[in-house]
């Protein structure tokens, strides 16, 4: 038979095969636009801007609709209701997580942010355990942020007012934190080994929205073959385990179970506690697998929300000088501001807020997949299935925060100046899933933010009306753009 018609035959039958399989599992799935063979819905989405697609497909087949990702489909879940009757309601049945091609092939299903089952709720128990009481009877988190913002000013001090770009610096500060509490140890700003690791992250989490990385995600056969992106992420997750595996090795040779040090030392301790439990998830690889989770969670997510805050801070110097206002009359010149500040600051504390909101850093969350058949608003979605909650749709609700696309303090206080509490906002996800660093993040992004404002006034080196603080990428995250400041001392 020629060769021509084998492959026509072959393609066919795929092609058959995909309009079966689409047709057969859609069963009782939420309504959504008709997908093609192999395909699916990827042409009606732009992957440039997913969440605007979703938004306007809610608007044809309402909050929970399905769309094919390739050639499996995957339930959208648009607005607070959805979201919230879903994650929190019904939070176990929706706590599993998508695989990602790309952090299988490196990570093996291991970690903390996209393992699932028994693997995924002992690493998170023991990762929330050991960083809420991680002070060990020597020094709290807070100090340890504490510390490392006043490191942090001193670094900006060291630029002279001269016009700089604050990403090295900002990317430094969480990763630094997150470094003291894997390693006891933080690093020097300049040091070469950190200089490499701020540059695998940071490449990391712009590498996640690119098209290689996202077409990967619809058709993992093809991560294997896909040249760029993929690949290169891929190197930098596995440079970062051996980086960790090094540490690993030095913490053994120190080990005292007595007296841990940081997270390694007690992860160590508790595999030494289950070595006879054939069935344990507290091996190397985990150890490998969480402190890079860990160490991506804690550091590029913080650092991109603060490199993103002070953009909006250029834009608005009318908030920048309220906040500093409230700053020189609760906390003053001459002490380092602390957490117990922050009840006393609603203005400061409802910028913080609306910087996460009006950023939407992952306006996606990371995709979810149910754990069992679930019957949800009279469809019947099977186990396995991925889910997507827009969370920018929650974010951008448009009863609970008026103007959403405006980036207005006001959304998170009261006629009475007093800060505003939301169940709306979720720039950490919800339910089961929920960020395990949310507390450290928080915490990170009101010391930070305090102490570089206490210090300094923020100077832009355009007019203030060319500056564009519209995303320049926004995939699975939201990346500013590229700019210039000048800190100059108060």
């Amino acid at each position: 038979m020629d060769l021509t018609v084998v492959l026509v035959l072959c393609l066919s039958l795929l092609l058959l095969f995909s309009l079966w399989k689409q047709s057969h599992g859609r069963g009782n799935l939420p309504p959504g636009p008709t997908p093609l063979p192999i395909l699916g819905n990827i042409l009606q989405i732009d992957f440039k801007n997913i969440n605007k697609s979703l938004t306007e497909l809610s608007k044809i087949y309402g909050p929970v609709f399905t769309v094919y990702l390739g050639m499996k489909p995957t339930v959208v879940l648009h607005g607070y209701e959805a979201v919230k009757e879903t994650l929190i309601d019904l939070g176990e049945e929706f706590s599993g997580r998508r695989r990602m091609p790309v952090n299988v092939k490196a990570n093996k299903g291991l970690g903390v942010i996209f393992s699932n089952g028994k693997t995924w709720k002992d690493t998170r128990r023991f990762a929330l355990m050991t960083l809420r009481n991680f002070g060990m009877g020597k020094r709290s988190i807070e100090e340890r942020v504490q510390e490392e913002a006043r490191c942090l000013v001193e670094e900006l001090r060291k630029t002279n007012a001269s016009p700089c770009d604050p990403t090295f610096i900002l990317g430094a500060a969480p990763c630094n934190v997150i470094c003291s509490v894997i390693f006891q140890n933080r690093f020097e700003y300049r040091d070469a080994d950190f200089l490499i690791l701020m540059e695998k992250f940071n490449e990391n989490f712009k590498l996640a929205s690119s098209l290689g990385v996202q077409i990967c995600n619809m058709f993992p056969i093809l991560t294997d073959f896909m040249p760029g992106s993929p690949n290169k992420a891929i190197k930098n997750i596995i440079y970062i385990k051996n980086y960790i595996l090094e540490k690993v090795k030095e913490h053994q040779e120190s080990l005292d179970i007595n007296n841990p040090r940081d997270f390694i030392d007690c992860f160590l301790i508790k595999m030494e506690q289950e070595k006879n439990n054939s069935q344990s998830e507290f091996i190397i690889d985990n150890l490998l697998a969480t402190a890079t989770d860990l160490f991506a969670a804690g550091t590029e997510t913080t650092s991109t929300t603060l490199r993103y805050g002070l953009l909006l801070l250029l834009k608005h110097p009318e908030v920048a000088a309220k906040v500093q206002e409230e700053i020189e009359s609760v906390i003053g010149r001459h002490r380092s501001p602390c957490m117990q500040d922050r009840s006393r600051m609603p203005y400061t504390d409802a910028v913080v807020h609306e910087i996460q909101r009006y950023i939407d850093l992952v306006p996606a969350s990371l995709p979810h997949a149910v754990t069992c058949d679930v019957k949800f608003r009279n469809y019947l979605i099977p186990k396995g299935t991925p889910i997507l909650p827009s969370l920018s749709s929650v974010l951008h609700d448009k009863k609970e925060f008026p103007n959403p696309e405006e980036f207005d303090p006001g959304h998170f206080l009261d006629k009475s100046g007093n800060f505003k509490r939301s169940d709306y906002f979720m720039p950490f996800s919800t339910g089961k899933r929920a960020c395990v660093g949310e507390g450290l993040a928080r915490m990170e992004l009101f010391l930070f933010l305090t102490s570089i404002l206490q210090n300094f006034t923020l100077k832009p080196h355009v007019d203030v009306k060319e500056i564009d603080t519209s995303p320049l990428v926004s995939g699975i995250g939201r990346v500013p753009r590229f700019y210039k400041l000048s800190f100059i001392p108060v």
